[in-house]
């Protein structure tokens, strides 16, 4: 079984036909880094797959559970809502802008979703959040408010947030690419103790040196298509098709 299976998938913004027929299959503990130019779709692909956009058509299960399929009308159509929330849970997302609650500090930004959402016991979310706190490195920043954190400590609590749904599946938007380089380390050490620990992550990212030596597959998007994917050696030492190479030769 899957983590994740994506078949076919179309997503067009009016006469913007953004997503052109997106296969991927996700494996449990698997690493995948998609890689490409801005606009490419990589972004709309992980909204597409945790429900923040809707496809035109195609099918998305997750982990064996039917989540969008298309019907005989060449249309997608989605489970019921309360079904379909049930199996976004399964999914945490961590975006580029982080999406903190300004007004509530570190610690309540974590127990947010796992009381309002889960109504999981406000103690028992607490002790929870303290421990993915200190996993992050900010179990002494608990009571800050965002506005007093550096952005690479937003987003490792924001890493927190999502990872205090206890997700089996963990997307992460181009996490870094809002962040000062010297910041951007902090953040991709939190996703690199994830990956070791078998997380399954799909990671859109412009850091390259994090997809080769942390990703088990690399996948490149072009113009709303897969155009190559295979493993990170494979795809930076001996990419096949030539508008990869023509993409990495300007990033590295």
């Amino acid at each position: 079984m899957y983590m994740i299976e994506a078949r076919n998938i179309h997503k067009s913004f009016g006469d913007l036909h953004v997503l052109k027929g997106i296969s991927l299959t996700v494996d449990k503990g698997e690493v995948i880094a998609i890689i490409g130019p801005s606009g490419s779709g990589k972004s709309t692909f992980l909204r597409c797959l945790i429900h923040l956009e809707v496809i035109d058509s195609g099918d998305i299960i997750i982990q064996g559970q039917p989540f969008a399929y298309e019907t005989e009308d060449g249309k997608s159509h989605y489970v019921p809502d309360k079904q379909a929330r049930e199996i976004c849970k399964k999914l945490g997302m961590v975006f580029q802008n982080f999406n903190l609650f300004p007004h509530k500090t570190v610690l309540e930004n974590v127990i947010e979703a796992p009381i309002v959402v889960n109504k999981m016991d406000r103690k028992e979310a607490i002790d929870i959040a303290e421990g993915l706190l200190s996993r992050v490195g900010l179990a002494d920043k608990k009571d800050n408010y965002p506005s007093q954190l550096s952005g690479g400590q937003k987003q490792r609590v924001a890493i927190a947030r999502a990872l205090a749904m206890k997700p089996d599946i963990m997307l992460f938007d181009e996490p870094t690419s809002s962040l000062d380089p010297e910041l951007t380390g902090e953040v991709l050490k939190v996703m690199r103790d994830l990956a070791e620990d078998r997380m399954t992550m799909l990671v859109v990212t412009h850091e390259m040196g994090f997809a080769r030596e942390v990703a088990d597959r690399v996948i490149f998007m072009d113009n709303g298509e897969i155009v190559e994917e295979g493993c990170p050696k494979e795809i930076f030492h001996n990419p096949g098709n030539e508008r990869t190479r023509s993409f990495l030769e300007q990033v590295l």
